[in-house]
This record gives structure tokens, sequence and C-alpha cells, in this order.
């Protein structure tokens, strides 16, 4: 239920934007239905993660760039800058506190040595930085529906690529009870 309700205003900026064929208009829709799930969020469970935080903030800046100026560019920035934004908050873990954040993340269900935790740190800082770059390279490169296509397929689907490898890495750290 969480996914779905985290991926439902992509869903519906997808769906305005398949329905009209304008990503302006999508843009704009995208806004109030990303305050809305945060504000569900909020009365359902009482807190808001930090990445809620900042994608709402850069969905309220960017698509409202979009909006005002008419110009799509900067809604197809704002999932390089969320990407980039990660990605360097991930490598400077590496360098403040004890623990790199993925290790904040993910420490109360498996146990890894830590440079094995720094490794799957560095592999996301690698994931974020190279999402950024491909989002720019298929916004750049390719037609404004495919971008769109991108943006919900490809990046859901690069994501889900991703974590099975880091399964698999993790995998070979996990001890045997039997």
């Amino acid at each position: 239920m969480k996914l779905l309700l985290d991926f439902l205003p992509i869903i519906i900026f997808f769906g305005v934007y398949k329905y009209t064929g304008d990503i302006i208009m999508a843009t704009a829709i995208l806004i109030p239905a990303t305050l809305i799930q945060l504000l569900y969020t909020w009365i359902k469970e009482h807190k808001i993660e930090k990445m809620q935080l900042v994608t709402l903030a850069l969905v309220v800046i960017m698509g409202g760039a979009t909006v005002i100026f008419q110009d799509k560019t900067f809604i197809q920035w704002k999932p390089t800058v969320v990407n980039w934004l990660f990605g360097m908050a991930f490598l400077g873990s590496q360098f403040i506190g004890p623990k790199t954040i993925i290790e904040r993340i993910m420490a109360a269900n498996i146990e890894l040595p830590s440079n094995a935790w720094r490794t799957l740190n560095l592999a996301w800082v690698f994931f974020f930085l190279s999402m950024g770059i491909i989002n720019l390279f298929v916004a750049y490169n390719f037609s404004e529906e495919t971008w769109v296509n991108f943006k919900l397929f490809g990046m859901l689907g690069l994501t889900v690529i991703f974590i099975v490898i880091q399964g698999l890495y993790m995998s070979k750290y996990i001890k045997n009870t039997d």
C-alpha cells in the first residue's frame, strides 16, 4: 500500500499526460497530487520522511516553474536534481557519523560488515548519479512522450534491477542457521 501511495502522484502525472498530451497540465496536476499524498501520509502516520519533503519541495519549485514559464525543462530536470541530491547525501554519509545512510536504513534487518555497508552505500551513490545522467540523456535525446514513459517505467525498472543486484550482493553475507 505504501509503495502505491508513494507512486500515486507520478501515476496521476502519467495518466493526465497520456489523456491530454499536455506536460504542463500534467505538471499542474502533479503539484496538488503530491501535496495531498503528503497530507494523507501525515494524517495516517503522523510523520513524513525527509525524502518525501525533498521530493515535495522540488515538485513545487520545479513543477511551479514549469507551469509559470510554460517550459517542460524544469520538470524534466526534477528527477535528476532529486537523484543527485540523494547521491550527494549518501556520499556525505560516508564521512559524517559512524554509519552510512544505507546502514541506518537497513541495519535493523540485516547484519553486514562495515566494508560491505560502505560498498552498498557507494553503489547507491553511483546509482543515483547514474539515474540523473540517464534522465537527462532521455529528456534531451528522445521525444517528450518517451521521457514521460521512461520517468514511470524506465526509472522504476532500473531501480528494481538495482535492488535485485543489491540483494544478490548482500546474500553472500547472510549466514545459514541450519
